[in-house]
């Protein structure tokens, strides 16, 4: 598995936009080949964001930042300027521990 992670820092008092721009957005991720999950998550500091997606590895999340689809879905990011502090930061990940809920981890 492979998890990719954008970090937003949003300006404050622009949370609402922020979430509202994601909740309209069309999402070209559904049927792309790899892709496994995708979450917008909240931190708990103020304008603190996470966007979070799953694929099923390395292989998949770069063929599809090569395509039509990542291009599609990133060309709606104007709408969130002047709600962003910055550009997010782009943190990647490769699952060492897979263990999915009713499933003990292997030893």
């Amino acid at each position: 598995m492979f998890i990719a992670m954008n970090n937003f820092s949003v300006t404050g008092g622009k949370e609402s936009d922020f979430e509202e721009t994601w909740k309209g957005r069309s999402s070209y991720l559904q049927g792309v080949p790899g892709f496994v999950h995708f979450a917008l998550l909240r931190g708990d500091q103020a304008g603190e964001y996470i966007s979070h997606s799953t694929w099923v590895d390395r292989e998949a999340f770069l063929a599809w930042t090569k395509s039509e689809s990542f291009v599609a879905g990133h060309r709606q990011a104007g709408s969130l300027m002047g709600v962003l502090k910055g550009p997010p930061v782009v943190r990647t990940y490769e699952s060492v521990i897979d263990e999915p809920a009713g499933q003990r981890a292997p030893a």
